[in-house]
C-alpha cells in the first residue's frame, strides 16, 4: 500500500480565508451550475430545532448530506459541491462556495466536500454539517485544506448562524502555519461525548512536524466555543500521543469515534524497517491539561494483535467505531473498533485485504476480537489479489443501551478491487458482518446488479463510498457509468442480492440532474 498521494497541482489560488480535494485509493490511486443562495425551500421549515440525530431543518425528520466533490460549479470544475436532500420530501440544498454566506469561491480542483460530518456543533438541537476541504489554497500554500461548520437551523441549514470557517494561518483558528500539501480536513468525525459535550476531530495527514513531512496531525475541537488543540505522535500533552513523527506515516488520514473515545489512523506508519505497515492511536474525550487523554496503540508488531506487520499493509487505512456493552455492564462505556488492512497478503493473494475488530475498555485496555477476510470458515465470496478488502468500513449500533449482539452491531466493509481479474475489473462490493458473535454466521454480499441497482461495470469500485445511522447502510456508487451514480439505503439485516428501501439519485425526487461524482461522501 501507498500513503495518500498529491493531486496534479494547478495554478496557485488565493484567498485569506476559506476548498479542495481528491479521492485516492491507498494501493491503486484514482482521482475521484452555480450555487443558490442558503434559502431553503418553504416546505422545509419547521417550529424549531427537534433533538433528532441528522435533522437540519428541525423537522424531526432526518435529512441526508451527498457530496459530489468533482462537480463543476460556476463553470469551475472539480470545484464540488454538497447536496442537502430534506427527508420527507421536503425539497433539496446546494452547497458549495458560491453559495452566498460560505467563505471561499469556487476554484478549480477544490472539491469541497471530500469529507463530511454531522453533529450538532452549537447544542441548539439542530444538526449542523461539517464540510473537509483539504485541498483548499490558504494564501499562496497549496492544498492547506480546512473545513467549515454549516449550521443548521429551524429555516434549514445555513438559515441561521453565519458558516464557521477552520484553518491555520495567520488569520485561522487552528493555530499553526498553513502549508502546502497539509490536507487540513481530509478526514472527519464528529459527534457528542458521554459527558454530553461536541466535538469535531479534523484530520490533517499531509501535516509536517519539523523537518518530517507529511507525518501527519488531527485537531480535536471541542464544546459549543469550539476550543481548538492539535495532536500529532509527538504531542506529550495529556499523555504521549503513541508512536514518533516520521515522514509519510500520514497520521490523521483516518478518524473513528463514539462517545467514550476516539481513533486516529496511520496508515504509511513505518514499524521498525516496514515501511507503511500502518498503525492506530486510541483516545479518550476525557481532557488532560486541555488535550484529549491518549489511551493505548495498535499495530501488528504487538502481540495482542494478530498477523505480522508487512511492508504496504496499511493497517487504519479506514476505520468505523461503535458504543458496545458486554454481557453483565449496566453502562455503555466500552467501544468495538474496526481498522481496515485493505493491503494484507493472505498467503501469496497479494492485497486481499483484511479487518480486524478491537474491543476498548474505558481505561484503555483492548482485546482483539475478530479477524476477517474472505477465507474465513463461513465467510462468502473468496480472497482474490487485489481485492483491497477493507479499504473502507462502515458499522452501527441500533441499541447502544443495551448488551451488544450480533443484530443489533454490524459491519460494513468496502471491497473496490472485488472482480479485479473477471468480467467486470473493479466493480467492487460490499459484505456486512456482524460484530458481535462468529463472522461468518451472518454475513452478506452486495455488489452492482446484486443488490445493489447499478448494472456491473469495469471500475464501478463499489465499497469505496459506506456511511451509517442505526437503521441504514449507505453505498455511495460515484464511479462507472453516469447512470448509475446514487447513493442507496440498506437496512443493516439485508439479505445478499436484497434491494435497498431508500435511493438517493440525480434527477429522481427532487435531485438536480446531472454529476461527476455523486455520492463520494454520505452523512
Amino acid at each position: 500500500m501507498t500513503s495518500p498521494t498529491r493531486p496534479p497541482q494547478g495554478a496557485i489560488r488565493r484567498r485569506t480565508a476559506g476548498g479542495a480535494s481528491v479521492v485516492v485509493l491507498t494501493a491503486f490511486a484514482l482521482c475521484f451550475g452555480p450555487g443558490t443562495p442558503l434559502t431553503p425551500p418553504a416546505a422545509a421549515i419547521a417550529a424549531g430545532c427537534s433533538g433528532v440525530e441528522s435533522d437540519f431543518n428541525g423537522d424531526g425528520v432526518r435529512d441526508t448530506a451527498i457530496a459530489d466533490p468533482e462537480a463543476t460549479v460556476a463553470g469551475v470544475q472539480r470545484a464540488g459541491l454538497v447536496r442537502v436532500v430534506y427527508g420527507g420530501g421536503k425539497g433539496t440544498l446546494e452547497l458549495s462556495q458560491e453559495t452566498a454566506s460560505v467563505p471561499g469561491a469556487a476554484e478549480a480542483g477544490d472539491q469541497y466536500g471530500y469529507a463530511l460530518a454531522v453533529y450538532d456543533a452549537d447544542a441548539d438541537g439542530c444538526s449542523d454539517l461539517a464540510v473537509g476541504m483539504p485541498y483548499e489554497d490558504i494564501s499562496t500554500n497549496a492544498d492547506a485544506g480546512g473545513m467549515q461548520i454549516v449550521y443548521g437551523s429551524p429555516t434549514g441549514i445555513g438559515g441561521g448562524k453565519a458558516v464557521k470557517e477552520h484553518i491555520q494561518g495567520e488569520t485561522g483558528t487552528l493555530g499553526g502555519s498553513a502549508e502546502t500539501g497539509d490536507w487540513t480536513g481530509y478526514a472527519l468525525a464528529a459527534g457528542k461525548s458521554s459527558a454530553g459535550t461536541p466535538y469535531l476531530l479534523i484530520g490533517s495527514p499531509g501535516e509536517s512536524i519539523g523537518t518530517v513531512e507529511d507525518a501527519g496531525a488531527f485537531f480535536y475541537v471541542s464544546g459549543t466555543a469550539q476550543t481548538v488543540v492539535g495532536n500529532h505522535q509527538d504531542t506529550d500533552a495529556g499523555g504521549a500521543v503513541p508512536g514518533v513523527a516520521e515522514i509519510d506515516d500520514r497520521f490523521g488520514a483516518s478518524l473513528a469515534a463514539t462517545p467514550t473515545h476516539f481513533a486516529v489512523g496511520t496508515p504509511g506508519e513505518a514499524l521498525g524497517t516496514t515501511t507503511f505497515a500502518g498503525g492506530v492511536a486510541v483516545f479518550s474525550h476525557t481532557l488532560v491539561s486541555g488535550y484529549p487523554k491518549p489511551l493505548v496503540g495498535l499495530g501488528q508488531d504487538q502481540d495482542a494483535v494478530q498477523g505480522a506487520e508487512e511492508v504496504g499493509d496499511g493497517f487504519g487505512t479506514s476505520l468505523a467505531m461503535v458504543p458496545y456493552r458486554p454481557s453483565g455492564a449496566t453502562s455503555t462505556t466500552e467501544s468495538l473498533l474496526a481498522v481496515g488492512v485493505p493491503g494484507e497478503d493472505l498467503s501469496t493473494t497479494v492485497d486481499a485485504g483484511a479487518v480486524q475488530v478491537f474491543r476498548v475498555t474505558a481505561s484503555g485496555s483492548f482485546t482483539q476480537t475478530a479477524w476477517i477476510d474472505q477465507n474465513v470458515e463461513g465467510v462468502d465470496e473468496e480472497a482474490e489479489a487485489g481485492d483491497f478488502f477493507g479499504q473502507r468500513v462502515a458499522a452501527a449500533n441500533s441499541s447502544p443501551n443495551t448488551v451488544a449482539s450480533a443484530t443489533t452491531t454490524r459491519l460494513a466493509v468496502g471491497v473496490p478491487g472485488e472482480e479485479s481479474a473477471e468480467e467486470h475489473p473493479e466493480k467492487g462490493g460490499v459484505q456486512i458482518f456482524p460484530l458481535v458473535g462468529a463472522v461468518g454466521a451472518s454475513d452478506n454480499w452486495i455488489d452492482p446488479g446484486y443488490g445493489i441497482p447499478s448494472q456491473p461495470a469495469p471500475r464501478q469500485l463499489a465499497g469505496m463510498s459506506l456511511a451509517s445511522s442505526p437503521s441504514l447502510l449507505y453505498v455511495g456508487m460515484p464511479y462507472g457509468p453516469a447512470d448509475g451514480h446514487a447513493v442507496y439505503g440498506f437496512p443493516w439485516n439485508v439479505a445478499s442480492g436484497g434491494a435497498p428501501t431508500q435511493t438517493w439519485k440525480p434527477g429522481e425526487a427532487g435531485i438536480p440532474a446531472g454529476d461527476v461524482a455523486f455520492g463520494a461522501a454520505v452523512r
